[in-house]
């Protein structure tokens, strides 16, 4: 999540006893990214999937009515850190598939080493987001809306079909190159899932990036 601001320096007590203390009001849009941060890091807390907007509220020491005059529900919050999550890796994901020239891009070695990229980097923002990934895998949107883990299943839908357009290349020379592009990309994606669901469900112990690139070297 994005860092704030640092506020200006207190006015020393001398100053307090002569002037009543004014509540400094957060800048435009500010107070939304302290309401995302706060909900992202009590999810980094153990038994902490399913969190109400009152504990919340307690934590920014706001009102919940305070809450909603910036999100219209608490799924509103839960969509901030999806599309915070959608945002930043898709950026560096791009990053990766444009990286290497169009030539080399068509290669298997190329192709391989893209996937690889994207899972890895897939893997390190969850590692390095330990709240996130409570989202991503779904722990944190049991009690919620619907339409809050359909949109965490497309974006792995999304990640699977990039991987699969980056394997193409690797299997020119089957018989079945869809399929087994198709297959591969999908067996990369559960990995990943499943190494983002450990991570969670060990209370952030086991690290998703355990032994990495060795795994990667037997997959591909």
């Amino acid at each position: 999540m994005p860092e704030l601001s640092p506020h200006s320096e207190p006015a020393s007590p001398a100053d307090a006893a002569d002037t009543p203390a004014v509540r400094k009001r957060p800048k435009p849009g500010e107070r939304r990214v302290q309401i995302l941060q706060a909900l992202a890091a009590m999810l980094e807390q153990p038994g902490a999937e399913r969190i109400t907007t009152a504990a919340l509220a307690a934590r920014l020491s706001v009102s919940e009515a305070a809450l909603y005059r910036h999100f219209a529900s608490k799924a509103q919050m839960f969509e901030g850190l999806i599309d915070f999550i959608e945002q930043t890796v898709f950026t560096l994901v791009t990053q990766i598939t444009g990286r290497e020239l169009p030539e080399a891009a068509e290669s298997a070695e190329a192709g391989a080493r893209q996937a690889a990229r994207i899972v890895a980097l897939l893997l390190q923002f969850g590692e390095r987001n330990p709240g996130m990934v409570r989202v991503m895998v779904g722990d944190a949107l049991v009690f919620e809306h619907e339409r809050l883990q359909q949109r965490m299943n497309q974006f792995f839908d999304r990640i699977e079909s990039t991987l699969r357009q980056c394997l193409r290349a690797t299997t020119v020379a089957s018989a079945t190159p869809t399929v087994d592009a198709q297959v591969a990309a999908s067996v990369l994606t559960a990995f990943a899932l499943g190494r983002l669901q450990r991570y969670a469900r060990s209370g952030f112990k086991r690290m998703p990036t355990e032994h990495l690139e060795a795994s990667l070297a037997l997959v591909l």
